[in-house]
């Protein structure tokens, strides 16, 4: 492994993981962190975690999803790779507010290099929404600019979460090969 290699393995990647209020998004923090379930109260501000993934390191910015927070999400975008936006599959009355949610922080400047993973969570209850309903009515498809995938998922149980890191892994994967690749051609 070239030195270079060395230092891409170790970088710290940022992530945020918002979403309205009573999503799930502590909780999913803790299952990456502790693979459990952990009683939560609401997040006044945000909770950091690190977690490594095969080597890879991922600095986990959960931050609260009340109404009167959501307006400072954006102090947290800057050197933002990855947004995790938690979805409640039951919470169908304000799957609205998560939409408009969404693409306002995608207009955003310092998230314009951010890859989007959309769990889907709460799928055990009955009557949720599907990941593909959700990815309907949140028009996913129509985001162009931004890598993207939804993944549905059980934040109590874990079931879906690994999926969705996994594809957070791969994506650093595949910028680091390009990286490798560029400085290859350089030298």
């Amino acid at each position: 492994m070239t030195h270079l290699q060395a230092k891409t393995e170790q970088l710290e990647h940022k992530v945020i993981i918002v979403g309205l209020d009573n999503a799930g998004k502590t909780t999913i923090l803790y299952q990456f962190l502790m693979n459990e379930v952990v009683h939560t109260s609401p997040t006044i501000g945000s909770n950091v975690e690190e977690i490594v993934v095969k080597n890879t390191h991922f600095l986990m910015w959960d931050i609260g999803g009340q109404e009167s927070l959501r307006s400072s999400w954006n102090t947290y975008y800057s050197n933002t790779e990855f947004i995790i936006l938690v979805v409640d599959s039951i919470d169908r009355e304000r799957l609205s507010i998560t939409k408009e949610e969404l693409y306002r922080m995608l207009a955003h400047e310092d998230l314009r290099k951010a890859a989007v993973l959309i769990f889907a969570n709460k799928q055990d209850m009955k009557g949720c929404m599907t990941a593909a309903e959700i990815s309907t009515y949140l028009t996913l498809s129509s985001i162009k600019d931004h890598p993207w995938h939804i993944q549905s998922c059980c934040a109590l149980t874990g079931e879906g979460l690994c999926q969705g890191l996994e594809w957070m892994t791969s994506r650093i994967g595949e910028q680091r090969n390009l990286l490798l690749f560029y400085l290859d051609l350089l030298t």
